[in-house]
């Protein structure tokens, strides 16, 4: 179910990457552009299993489209560009909450 928070965050851009790396510089720039709301919506269910079970997509969401064009523009100055691809946008692609994760460590002996 989507509650009204997350229904605001509808400007979405999909990115592949297969640089696990990559998808945490790119849910820091998320942060920095998304000036309002709770930033941290906007790279919701961009987990680490999330990438993987989406064949290293991931989906970021944002309240306005000048948000999602500065994440572009911030991603394209900072990263290189051969290191990810943006896909598809849309403009009516709310967020949903993100399930709680499961840490789950182990110990090499």
């Amino acid at each position: 179910m989507v509650n009204p928070t997350h229904n605001d965050f509808k400007h979405s851009i999909d990115v592949h990457t297969d640089d696990l790396a990559i998808v945490y510089c790119l849910r820091a720039i998320s942060d920095k552009v998304q000036k309002s709301r709770n930033q941290r919506i906007a790279w919701g269910n961009t987990k680490n299993t999330d990438w993987r079970n989406n064949k290293n997509c991931v989906t970021f969401r944002f309240t306005e489209k000048e948000y999602r064009e500065n994440f572009k523009k911030e991603a394209l100055r900072m990263l290189n560009n051969n290191l990810f691809e943006f896909g598809s946008e849309k403009d009516n692609n709310p967020a949903t909450k993100a399930e709680p994760s499961s840490i789950s460590m182990s110990y090499k002996k």
